[in-house]
């Protein structure tokens, strides 16, 4: 079964520094049948203005995954880790048992565009943690590259949830099958370009709940990137 999720009916909201586009209930936007998938409980696709940012706030319990599209973001934390994270890089935040942090655009002058994406961990108070990911090289035409993975292996982001999140990177006329196992479930977010998913149309914004389907085509004639989230 494949549950599309029309990108031009995300939540949006415009605070002037900040446009956010949220895929799944967020913040002022709620809608009872777009709660999450599986563990995954948020993707927002936010555009922030020139010196524009998140303040200091708190989180806790929360997996969170930066992917940073243009421009870049600064981070910082009360844990001590200080960086910029530039265009095509990922960092990922383990809330755990509390983190207070900010995210601001450091460019006075370019907008920055990334997606804040939220995993519900699989156990509670963990020691918080944060954790940078360089930007991958695509390796093939239909690349799916792994970014974040239970085991953190292989240079992976470690995250705490029987769930990974690849990458795709797809150039014109590319088309690969992705294989799911017994009880597992996936969902693809399209970033840009457009995705053929087992005859299903995704273009940008889009995205595409899969469950019991053991395999699934991926495929494009004009290129695309996604995000693809194998869940439990």
């Amino acid at each position: 079964m494949i549950a599309l999720r029309n990108g031009r009916e995300r939540g949006v909201e415009d605070y002037g520094w900040l446009v956010s586009r949220h895929t799944f209930s967020f913040g002022s936007y709620y809608d009872h049948n777009q709660m999450g998938f599986r563990s995954l409980r948020v993707i927002n696709d936010d555009y922030v203005a020139p010196g524009g940012g998140f303040p200091p706030h708190s989180h806790a319990n929360m997996e969170i995954l930066s992917y940073v599209l243009e421009g870049a973001l600064e981070h910082n934390d009360n844990l001590g880790n200080g960086s910029v994270v530039g265009a095509g890089e990922f960092q990922l935040t383990t809330a755990g048992k509390g983190v207070r942090h900010s995210e601001y655009n450091p460019s006075r002058t370019e907008p920055t565009r990334f997606l804040q994406i939220w995993i519900l961990p699989k156990q509670h108070a963990l020691t918080p943690r944060h954790a940078r990911l360089p930007a991958p090289q695509s390796r093939e035409p239909a690349d799916l590259q792994p970014i974040a993975t239970p085991s953190g292996d292989n240079g992976t982001l470690a995250i705490c949830q029987d769930a990974s999140v690849l990458l795709g990177r797809f150039t014109e006329k590319s088309e690969r099958q992705f294989e799911l196992n017994p009880g597992r479930h996936a969902f693809v977010h399209v970033i840009d370009g457009r995705l053929n998913l087992n005859g299903e149309v995704l273009e940008a914004g889009d995205g595409a709940a899969v469950s019991d389907e053991p395999r699934f085509s991926l495929r494009t004639s004009q290129g695309a990137h996604f995000l693809l989230f194998d869940l439990a």
